[in-house]
């Protein structure tokens, strides 16, 4: 499916001064909600996992915002400091509320980004209608005492962990379940058999069909969360 997607220049104000990142807009007819949607540490945003992904928000009605990191729009391979990538979510939000002011806007992040996300929300740079994780790198692969989530019970907003069981990143899985019961407003979506982006040993899938099939995941607890009455 070929997106009709707007390009985008969003600022981000950075200690060394104001930088310009890529990113972009695909407005389906009528949205319900809008969807900041950041890559991860090795991908930029033009990855064809997140061709399928926001091919999939899209076709579920959901508005779609995708962009670069600082480091990413350098020409870095290495993720510069968290502070350069919460600026960029607080941005990115800004500019996704300006482009549908009547929407939610919710933040996705693949494995980094999603990380990144929930740092921003954590510091209230953010306060998106909720927050989902695509591969939540709990740990380095091997270092389950190197954990990511003191900050994780300071969110208040929902949180999608959407975990593949053959991803080493959140080994062993107990280590998450806990980690998210720790939190205030939080769930696990068990992707079986998948690894770190969702790919299943002997399955024979392009990533962006991959991301298309995890969007269909993430369009149905997004639209479960939005009809939930408040507590």
């Amino acid at each position: 499916m070929s997106l009709p997607e707007e390009d985008l220049r969003v600022t981000v104000d950075l200690p060394s001064g104001p930088a310009a990142v890529s990113a972009a807009v695909a407005r389906p007819d009528e949205p319900w909600a809008l969807a900041a949607v950041a890559h991860g540490a090795g991908a930029g945003y033009r990855h064809p996992f997140f061709d399928g992904f926001v091919a999939g928000l899209y076709g579920a009605g959901i508005a779609t915002i995708r962009f670069n990191f600082p480091y990413v729009e350098a020409g870095r391979r290495m993720p510069g400091p968290a502070a350069h990538a919460v600026a960029t979510w607080a941005a990115v939000a800004a500019a996704a509320s300006r482009l549908e002011p009547a929407l939610p806007v919710w933040a996705a992040g693949k494995s980094y980004g999603g990380r990144m996300a929930s740092m921003a929300a954590a510091q209230d740079a953010i306060a998106p209608a909720g927050l989902v994780y695509l591969g939540y790198p709990l740990h380095p692969p091997g270092s389950p005492d190197k954990a990511r989530t003191a900050h994780l019970p300071d969110i208040r907003q929902p949180q999608l962990f959407l975990e593949g069981t053959n991803d080493p990143f959140i080994d062993p899985h107990d280590q998450l379940v806990r980690a998210v019961s720790s939190c205030q407003d939080a769930e696990i979506i068990w992707v079986d058999g998948g690894g770190h982006s969702f790919e299943v040993k002997g399955r024979r899938r392009s990533a962006a069909e991959v991301g298309a099939e995890i969007a269909s995941l993430v369009a149905g607890w997004m639209r479960g969360r939005s009809q939930r009455p408040a507590a």
